[in-house]
C-alpha cells in the first residue's frame, strides 16, 4: 500500500468520493460524485490522482458544459456526448 504524499505517514485507500470542479469557462462549479480518489488514513486527506483529475479538466472541456447540472456522478460525466475529439488547448501531448 502506498504512502500518502501529503503526511509522508499514513497509508492510503482506493475509495469513491465526492469533488467539486470548476467549470473550464469559470462559470461555476459542479459537484461530481463517486470521483476515484484515495483516502490517507492518517491526515484524512482525500484527493485524486493526477490521470483522473486529467480525465476529468478534458472531459469537462469536452463537453457542453450547459447541459450539466450542478450535480452528476464520475459516471454519468464520463457518458456524456462530446462537442469536441480531443483537447486542442493540451499542447502536453
Amino acid at each position: 500500500m502506498e504512502m500518502c504524499p501529503w503526511c509522508e505517514k499514513g497509508k492510503l485507500a482506493s475509495v469513491k468520493g465526492t469533488v467539486y470542479w470548476e467549470l473550464p469557462d469559470g462559470s461555476r462549479a459542479v459537484e461530481i460524485d463517486e470521483t476515484p480518489s484515495f483516502y490517507c488514513d492518517n491526515c484524512h486527506a482525500l484527493f485524486q490522482s493526477d490521470e483522473t483529475t486529467k480525465e476529468i479538466e478534458d472531459q469537462l472541456f469536452l463537453i457542453d458544459a450547459k447541459q450539466l447540472g450542478k450535480q452528476t456522478t464520475y459516471d454519468e460525466l464520463f457518458k456524456m456526448k462530446r462537442v469536441l475529439k480531443r483537447n486542442y488547448f493540451d499542447f502536453g501531448k
